[in-house]
């Protein structure tokens, strides 16, 4: 983001300019949120919905770890070699791959929604070192979301659970506990008039329940569900991760920390959560308008995306010094412009990150220059001044 030097250097750069706009949407920070709270509050599955809805990546150990197997990552490919082998991974590796994905290009340009890190494991860090990790972020988080939700809740939740031996879906007690699920009929059917959409949700929910009959002899809990393990869990997180969770938001500013009701669903706690993200885009980020408006297709009928200043050159070729045409069927719109990519590579790493192709002083024809003489005429010498004086490449 362009530091407060560079703002006060240009007092009458005019904010509306296009370009301007443009460069100051290509220097901002994306919006990072972390999720805190006790284990099995939720955090995984609010964070899930927070990345689809602000179209952020998210960061969680599952979901890194599947993310590297499907890509083949050398992290990858030494996480399948230790689940063929019947072994678990390592905390060392997890943690390696959540703070190189931190530190990946998408999301330097997407920003992310951490959940799951700081790790209640101390197996290779101590909660006191991974809290460093997040403090010394480059991207640090903007948000910080903490459910909260007592022990007997959190016990009573996970307790619950079951899991499908073969699907592997997990099923809350509402979900698969008879009494629960006659109890809940019976308050629907005080609570809702009887109108078309209470007899559709019934409808659903009696599928729903002919479909759980069949499954429920095959449900199975599992250990990591079971009372006593919950509860030592949750003293250890209260024991060595609770304090510093603390530290951490006293020192986040107030109107960026956000805490959730744990009892509640999760698509009210999201509801609770946009309407505070909306604000903060409203009156702190309006240069995060463009990032919304960037994804749209068409902003409105007959409209026509415009051509670039790149014409129909591919950025990341020319970033790198070469003048190579894109390919029409390779092009791709961004911020209301069309930009055409040379080859599949290229059109994924743009992709990923079309900011370092972009910014000023970019676009520039590159200059080549040959040097050449008789040996030990200094041509070394000379080139390595010339890059240097020009910023370019022996």
């Amino acid at each position: 983001m362009a530091s407060q030097e560079e703002k006060q250097s240009q007092p009458f750069t005019d904010i509306f300019d296009e370009d301007e706009a443009e460069k100051f949407f290509l220097l901002s920070k994306p919006m990072c949120i972390m999720v805190l709270g006790k284990p099995g509050s939720g955090k995984k599955t609010l964070a899930r919905k927070l990345a689809q809805i602000w179209k952020c990546i998210l960061i969680e150990a599952s979901e890194v770890i599947q993310m590297n197997i499907h890509e083949e990552t050398e992290y990858g490919l030494k996480c399948q070699e230790l689940l063929f082998k019947g072994q678990s991974i390592s905390e060392e590796l997890v943690t390696e791959m959540i703070l190189k994905k931190i530190e990946s290009p998408e999301v330097a340009h997407f920003g992310y929604v951490l959940s799951g890190f700081p790790s209640l494991s101390e197996e290779y860090m101590t909660v006191s070192q991974q809290m460093e990790k997040i403090k010394n972020l480059k991207l640090k988080p903007d948000f910080l979301i903490n459910i909260k939700c007592s022990d007997y809740d959190i016990c009573q939740r996970i307790s619950g659970q079951r899991q499908h031996p073969d699907s592997g879906e997990v099923f809350q007690r509402n979900q698969w506990d008879p009494n629960v699920i006659e109890k809940q009929k019976k308050d629907n059917d005080q609570l809702e008039e009887e109108n078309e959409e209470a007899e559709e949700k019934e409808n659903e929910i009696a599928e729903d329940s002919l479909t759980l009959s069949e499954m429920i002899h095959q449900l199975v809990q599992r250990p990591e569900d079971m009372l006593e393990n919950i509860e030592k869990r949750v003293g250890l997180y209260k024991d060595i991760m609770l304090h510093s969770l603390e530290d951490l938001m006293a020192e986040q500013d107030s109107q960026y920390l956000i805490e959730l009701d744990g009892n509640q669903e999760p698509d009210d706690l999201l509801a609770v959560n946009k309407n505070c993200t909306r604000f903060y885009f409203c009156f702190n980020k309006q240069d995060e308008l463009f990032r919304l408006l960037s994804s749209l297709k068409l902003i409105a009928p007959r409209y026509r995306w415009r051509r670039s200043r790149w014409g129909q050159a591919c950025p990341v070729a020319l970033k790198k010094g070469d003048i190579v045409m894109g390919i029409p069927d390779l092009a791709v719109s961004f911020l209301g412009k069309m930009y055409m990519l040379s080859s599949p590579e290229a059109l994924k790493t743009f992709m990923l990150n079309p900011r370092p192709y972009l910014l000023p002083p970019m676009p520039i024809p590159p200059c080549k220059v040959l040097v050449f003489g008789p040996p030990m005429s200094g041509r070394t010498t000379v080139c390595k001044l010339i890059a240097n004086k020009y910023k370019g490449k022996v």
